[in-house]
Formats: structure tokens, sequence, C-alpha cells
């Protein structure tokens, strides 16, 4: 079920009967119809493996199942909100980071340290955010958030992106990513994100950059 963009910061959902998606809890702005809200405990469409995925990364954000006829505003905290549509591909998002997505995607957990090895790890570690990343895989629409706007950068064979860690909100597609250093290591000691570590992104697809680094 696609999302309608009200504003930068709200979107409308259509619920239909027989189907259902999934929102983080409090997102839930105004909805019109008979729609019903349960909480979720499976964490979604991943099952127990997903919850504990997301436990373990301090990414316990709870679900709400969302199903009935009508339709659904939803907006959180007030932050940006971007609308990523999948058509059969796999989209990379920290769980805190997700508003609403359709019920029909398959929804999972990935480690990091899996794509970016040691320093897929040191990473997670730098930016704050955890060492698990919540994956949503299929056909269907995904409502993230993020701070002060976000920009589409499209990943190229041959033509890797460098994002900043913490300045990273998602990514799509046939990508690998691994941390760089900008400076040594003696010099990154007591520093934060910035240029001292970039995310390097190669591939095919896309990544999401906000505007802000705080993180949500």
């Amino acid at each position: 079920m696609p999302f309608r963009e009200i504003n930068s910061k709200m979107v409308e959902a259509t619920v239909l009967p027989g189907q259902k998606m999934f929102s983080q809890r409090g997102a839930m702005l105004a909805y019109r119809g008979e729609v019903s809200f349960t909480p979720n405990i499976q964490g979604g469409q991943g099952g127990v493996m997903s919850m504990i995925g997301r436990r373990m990364a301090n990414e316990a954000t709870p679900l709400m199942t969302v199903e009935g006829s009508g339709t659904v505003m939803f907006g959180h905290g007030g932050h940006h909100i971007q609308v990523i549509n999948l058509a059969g591909d796999t989209l990379y998002v920290e769980a805190d980071r997700l508003l609403a997505f359709d019920g029909s995607l398959q929804q999972g957990t990935m480690f990091m340290g899996s794509q970016g090895g040691v320093m897929g790890m040191v990473r997670g570690q730098v930016s704050g955010q955890g060492l698990f990343t919540t994956t949503l895989k299929g056909h269907g629409a995904v409502a993230v958030m993020a701070h002060g706007g976000v920009i589409e950068l499209p990943i190229t064979p041959g033509r890797e992106v460098h994002v900043d860690p913490q300045a990273y909100v998602a990514h799509h597609g046939d990508v690998r990513n691994k941390l760089s250093t900008a400076l040594g290591w003696r010099e990154m000691v007591g520093r934060g994100s910035g240029e001292a570590f970039q995310l390097e992104l190669s591939g095919n697809g896309a990544v999401y950059v906000q505007a802000s680094e705080e993180k949500l």
C-alpha cells in the first residue's frame, strides 16, 4: 500500500481489508475508518529472530500491527519522512528509523560485520548505531525517518559513494559497505564521526543521507 506524502513530516496510508502494515509505536497521528492497532510481539514478519536481533543491538523498537479499512496518518517527533518504494530488492535501515511499512515486506536482521568485516563492526561502535541492521525485502513501500531532510545518492559500479556514518539513513540494492578512515588511528582517538570516518558504499543501488548527524 503506497504512502501519500502530506508534507515533509507526515504521510498517509490506505489500509485495506485482508492486508496489514506495521508502524512504530506512537507513529499514528490520526485515522479515518475502521482501523485497529495491535502491539506486535514477534517483531513483524521477521519473527522472533528479528526481534532478538534488534534487542541485542539495543534496537527493540516496538511495532504496531495496523489492520482494517480506512486511512491512517503517520508521523513521529517532527522528523523528516522519506518514502522508499521497493521493487523486489532489499532495504537496509536501522530499526529506530522505521516509521511504517507494508506488511507484505519480509523483515529480517543483518549483522553489519557480515558486510564490512571488522571495519563494519567498528562502524557500528563509532556511529552509536547497532551492529544489527533491519532488512526489508520484497515489493512495497517503506516510510523512514531522518533529521533535516534526505537526499538519495545513486551508487553505480566503479563510482562508490562515501558517507559520514552518522548521516547514513538507509541503502538498497546490490551494495557492499565498509568503513574507511581519512585519518590515522592515532589522530582518530577521541574523535566522533565526521571527516575522520567514512562509510564507503560500492556496487549498484542507492543510499539515503540525512542533512543532520543527530541520532534518532
